[in-house]
């Protein structure tokens, strides 16, 4: 089963949850998708994992494990893909979707230098973050949908594999006893 493979690389969130720092998890956590690994919990975890992850702010797992809660997504699913990325593959990312919002915008790529006053802020704002938020949510919002049927399509798969394989056990039982 898909799920037994998912186990495998998830912590045990029953003995997470009973650490004294965690207890507040417990009260609000009573949706049976949150922490139990099914097809459509899974799957719903790893579009918002895909999409929080090309969102271009700080807490993008803070702001996943919301909507994994108001959604009812798997949770730890959703903040183990969250990581996707990750110190090394955010600024191919945000460059790639900044490339994108610039060309959906019809605005020419900017290159630009760091000076931390408020001109600099207003001008990034105008030049630089809105092409990089239209590129990082159409990046999401399409690399998410494909992660959520890719997910939906191999544990279908997996699961028809496992009653094929099941079903010509029996056969063989069967032919065995005859």
């Amino acid at each position: 089963m898909p799920r037994k493979t998912i186990h495998r690389f998830l912590p045990d969130i029953g003995r997470i949850i009973q650490r004294p720092s965690l207890r507040w998890i417990n009260a609000i956590s009573h949706d049976p998708n949150l922490l139990h690994l099914n097809r459509h919990s899974v799957s719903l975890a790893m579009f918002i994992g895909i999409f929080c992850a090309f969102i271009p702010l700080p807490g993008q797992t803070i702001i996943t494990a919301f909507m994994c809660f108001w959604l009812g997504a798997n949770l730890p699913m959703g903040v183990v893909v969250i990581w996707i990325s990750n110190p090394i593959t955010i600024p191919p990312m945000f460059y790639l979707t900044h490339q994108l919002g610039s060309f959906l915008l019809g605005s020419e790529p900017v290159d630009f230098t760091v000076a931390l006053d408020w001109e600099w802020f207003s001008n990034i704002g105008s030049a630089i973050l809105l092409p990089l938020i239209t590129g990082s949510l159409l990046c999401g919002i399409i690399l998410g949908s494909i992660g959520y049927f890719l997910i939906l399509y191999l544990w279908r798969w997996k699961v028809i594999k496992n009653w094929e394989r099941r079903k010509d056990l029996r056969l063989e039982q069967q032919s065995r006893k005859s």
